[in-house]
């Protein structure tokens, strides 16, 4: 496949699950039977968790030249971000919107952190999918050259999405 034709393709399967997320998020009806799922946030703050340390842990790894180590931290960066993407569907098809009703100087912080992460998340996914594909097809210049901007960007939506977590579980009004 041209390099053209499969970042068209990412985009476009981009595109589609963030359309499908908004879907989710803002027009189906959540169930009654939320309790069931109540380890959900949890679970998807510590696979942001894994998946942060895992991006750092590439970085460093990447810095020495260990491309093995590299490729390892990052597939669990991809994994750990993945399964956290399953987690927030299934949280958000369960349970629907978490309301913020933190007051003071929380509140704009909380927003602020919220919505800059929703819309580097909306950005990191293609990127992320793109710089995987120059990865996988040993297209070097092409993935080191992304990946400059990839990776603070995802690490910036792996620590925001803990950050929104602990807002939302332990400063919440």
């Amino acid at each position: 496949m041209s390099t053209r034709k499969a970042v068209w393709a990412i985009l476009a399967v981009s595109g589609a699950a963030i359309a499908f997320l908004f879907w989710i998020i803002y027009g189906v009806q959540t169930s009654d039977n939320e309790s069931a799922w109540a380890f959900l946030p949890a679970t998807n703050a510590a696979f942001n968790a894994i998946s942060a340390c895992a991006v750092m842990t590439g970085l460093f790894h990447i810095s020495r030249r260990n491309k093995r180590a590299h490729g390892i931290s990052m597939a669990v960066a991809f994994t750990a971000s993945s399964l956290f993407l399953v987690g927030y569907i299934i949280h958000h098809t369960v349970h629907g919107d978490s309301k913020f009703l933190g007051t003071g100087w929380l509140r704009p912080t909380y927003f602020t952190i919220l919505i800059s992460h929703i819309l580097l998340s909306m950005a990191a996914l293609p990127m992320v999918l793109t710089t995987l594909f120059f990865a996988a097809t040993r297209r070097w210049s092409a993935h080191r050259a992304l990946a400059r901007w990839t990776w603070p960007i995802w690490l910036y939506v792996s620590v925001t999405g803990v950050l929104v977590f602990v807002f939302l579980r332990y400063l919440n009004g």
